[in-house]
């Protein structure tokens, strides 16, 4: 089982960058966090991070070759890019939103996602445990297709 971890933009300064928003964890914690849970429950992880965009949905549309599901935390492109909605619908493994903060208590900016509705479900507010929270849950559906 393969699965395929997408950082946006900015979230390489993860601990860095407004701890109190984030927290202080790194993006590196994250990657070693899920890495060891996906080898104790039998998937491989490929973690990735851009700032760019175009790099971002070159990721998603290569998750068509081999990946069985993606997590996506597309940080500020949730907000602005209907480029990657379009490119996660071309895959059709399974697909969850993450986000750290509950952007629907921030900036009105913030309350809209162009991702959502192109994934299978969306974690949000739970810190970077949404991440494992993702991940476990995806790998246990995927066990049982």
């Amino acid at each position: 089982m393969k699965i395929r971890v997408i950082n946006g933009p900015n979230l390489n300064l993860l601990g860095q960058r407004e701890p109190e928003i984030y927290g202080k964890d790194s993006l590196e914690d994250i990657k070693t966090t899920l890495s060891a849970i996906g080898k104790k429950m039998g998937a491989e992880i490929d973690f990735v991070q851009s700032n760019h965009e175009g790099e971002i949905i070159d990721w998603i549309q290569d998750c068509r070759n081999g990946f069985d599901g993606l997590i996506i935390n597309p940080a500020a492109y949730t907000h602005s890019s209907v480029a990657l909605h379009d490119a996660l619908l071309c895959f059709e493994g399974l697909k969850y939103e993450v986000h750290i903060s509950n952007p629907h208590a921030r900036e009105s900016f913030r309350q809209t996602s162009y991702v959502s509705p192109a994934v299978n479900g969306v974690i949000a507010g739970l810190g970077v445990v949404g991440y494992q929270v993702a991940l476990r849950t995806m790998i246990e559906k995927l066990s049982d297709v």
